[in-house]
């Protein structure tokens, strides 16, 4: 038999290291690759999505709990008040418009009328919407009527259109019944919303295109060996499949928003962009001030007395020249003159697909249409508006809407518990703190190009100023970066 002698360190020749080829004399060495536009551009989303996720979070956790909550008001809302809003049995003819109004304030004599809504269905009661003192501010109370037997069904205090179980969950959404203090959360979590969805998108792509499956952007790896790939699977699948609906809530949500709606309002304004609403005035009158599509939230004013109610061709009157106009009572809304000089409004009201805003001033004495407004001529920024709203609030397509509301909400409520879960399963196991898992690696926008930087910085700047709680919570977050990063190096310069 040959013996084979192994081979060790010892009878290995040992090469010298080479020193490379010198470059050909009048050229130079190639300069270093510098990263491309993408390797520069995702440290600073991996950074900013980590600190938006980990800090903003709860914020957005708690906007989509009250919003899943509130897409289950427009079916609980008719049942909580079915006696207000239904009448007991359907007759063959119904009393006048102002016999109704005259039962309302007979059993309501506070406060004065705002509002009149007849009935837009067989079995519904007509609403009459009074100013009152003894409600909560920004509330009215609304007297439900029996149109064919006059009878008194029953008062609410009222936000706008909403009864109490959708006013009372509307608000806890807007601001936690905090008031206008409140109002802060979900503008924080609107104005970082789109942030965190856009900056996930974009990471997400770029992920599932290097593995050349894309099917993958919507379909979660259920089968990965790995537990933290298989939650972040999910985490992109889901954000991806729900994406254009946080979209969509981010841009809505902010034009109710304090102090980004009223940056909103002022570029709508400055581009012609606003909702047009009818003119008012009565010949030789001033035009009162314009509300825009939010004013149905409250109760505005209302008449100095019922005579107004009756004078000239009264109410009656008012609501068959909206008839003869070709108003649709689904529902209608009639609104009295305010103040003398004015003229009433007559506004549809129908909010579902497709939707109907036709709105005309008459003329009380003379029952002449001063000033009419369709719908369908109105800018197509107005009706965007108009739409976005309706959406986010579930009332653009009915049931349909509503469920894609919950989907969206339960999809959010998903992203914001698995992006909490990969952050856990990065924490040192075998630490004794057992802290979570490091922040993403500091530094991205030091190393990116210079014009890439300044780019950044300049938009970052103008969209902080526009969405205040944008920009003020990046700047806390590069000051708290600013301040680990020098706690870091006085560390290192401790232990070297």
């Amino acid at each position: 038999m040959t013996s084979v002698t192994p081979r060790t360190s010892e009878n290995i020749p040992v090469r010298p290291p080479t020193e490379p080829d010198a470059a050909p004399s009048g050229t130079d060495l190639p300069p270093p690759s510098r990263p491309g536009l993408w390797e520069s551009v995702r440290p600073l989303l991996h950074r900013l999505h980590f600190y938006a996720g980990i800090l903003v979070g709860p914020f957005l956790l708690v906007a989509a709990v009250t919003g899943l909550m509130y897409t289950a008001t427009p079916t609980l809302e008719p049942i909580v008040h079915r006696h207000e809003l239904f009448v007991d049995e359907v007759g063959t003819s119904t009393h006048a418009l102002d016999e109704q109004l005259a039962a309302a304030r007979d059993a309501h004599p506070e406060g004065t009328v705002t509002q009149v809504v007849p009935p837009s269905s067989e079995d519904g009661t007509t609403r009459v919407v009074l100013a009152a003192d003894d409600v909560p501010e920004g509330y009215t109370r609304t007297v439900f009527v029996d149109p064919y037997t006059l009878e008194v069904r029953g008062d609410l205090a009222t936000y706008g259109s909403w009864l109490p179980v959708r006013a009372w969950v509307d608000d806890l959404h807007r601001n936690l019944h905090l008031g206008e203090a409140g109002r802060w959360y979900s503008e924080l979590a609107a104005s970082w919303l789109w942030v965190v969805a856009l900056g996930g998108l974009a990471m997400w792509i770029a992920r599932v295109a290097r593995t050349r499956k894309a099917r993958r952007l919507v379909v979660p790896e259920v089968r990965a060996k790995s537990v933290r790939k298989r939650v972040l699977s999910w985490h992109g699948a889901v954000g991806t499949v729900i994406v254009l609906g946080l979209l969509g809530l981010s841009a809505t949500g902010l034009t109710w928003s304090a102090n980004a709606g009223a940056n909103i309002g002022e570029l709508r304004s400055a581009l012609s962009w606003g909702t047009p609403t009818v003119d008012t005035a009565l010949p030789g009158a001033s035009a009162p001030a314009a509300s825009g599509e939010h004013a149905g939230h409250g109760g505005g004013a209302g008449p100095s007395s019922d005579d107004v109610l009756t004078a000239g061709v009264g109410i009656n009157g008012v609501l068959a020249v909206a008839r003869a106009e070709g108003l649709r009572e689904n529902p209608l809304q009639i609104t009295p003159p305010a103040e003398d000089g004015q003229a009433w409004v007559v506004k549809e009201h129908k909010r579902s697909w497709p939707s109907q805003q036709d709105a005309i001033a008459v003329d009380g004495a003379t029952g002449a249409v001063v000033d009419r407004i369709d719908f369908a001529d109105q800018p197509a920024a107005a009706k965007l508006t108009r739409w976005g709203i309706d959406a986010h609030m579930g009332l653009l397509f009915g049931i349909w809407n509503q469920l894609a509301l919950a989907v969206v909400a339960i999809g959010l409520i998903t992203l914001i518990v698995l992006g909490y879960r990969m952050w856990w399963q990065r924490r040192p196991t075998r630490s004794a703190t057992r802290l979570p898992g490091p922040a993403v690696p500091r530094g991205a926008l030091r190393r990116a190009p210079l014009w890439l930087s300044l780019t950044v910085l300049a938009l970052a700047a103008v969209v902080g100023w526009f969405l205040p709680l944008f920009g003020i919570p990046l700047a806390v977050f590069l000051l708290v970066d600013l301040l680990l990063a020098a706690r870091a190096r006085r560390a290192a310069e401790a232990a070297a």
